[in-house]
């Protein structure tokens, strides 16, 4: 499968506006993807689309604070997954942050019930350096990892 990864526009989100709650993760809304994009004076937020043939098969959004970039989501269309396509995602992020000069490291959260994503981000090199409890839906932790440069 041929994947094309590119900074998401406004015409990618309208796209994912029918289907974003029930074919991938329903996290972030519209609106507040909307929100991001639109948001000339944040210059600290990145979005990007995965697409394979033209479809949007998942998405990821980054913030960069001082040195560190920090992965707000990576979401790969649930009919999609297990295909590399959260690998794509990740590769793109790490090779961004990589030619970034000032970018010392990666963080994420990710629930601790989500062992293929934690999995993914132990193949990259990610390390866990924290812990945030009952972080989500006041029921699970939420591990924090880092890869440093």
């Amino acid at each position: 499968m041929d994947i094309v990864i590119t900074k998401m526009q406004l015409c990618d989100l309208e796209k994912l506006k029918e289907n974003l709650t029930t074919d991938f993760d329903n996290f972030w809304t519209f609106s507040m993807l909307k929100q991001e994009l639109e948001n000339k004076q944040n210059l600290n937020s990145h979005y990007f689309v995965a697409k394979s043939n033209y479809e949007i098969v998942g998405f990821a959004g980054i913030l960069t604070i001082i040195d560190e970039i920090n992965i707000m989501n990576i979401v790969v269309k649930k009919s999609m997954r297990h295909l590399g396509i959260g690998s794509s995602l990740l590769k793109h992020i790490i090779s961004y942050a990589k030619q970034t000069p000032s970018i010392t490291s990666i963080t994420l959260e990710v629930n601790q019930t989500n062992t293929p994503a934690i999995s993914l981000y132990q193949k990259y090199g990610f390390k866990q350096v924290g812990l945030r409890p009952q972080y989500y839906h006041n029921t699970y932790n939420a591990l924090l990892m880092t890869l440093y440069f």
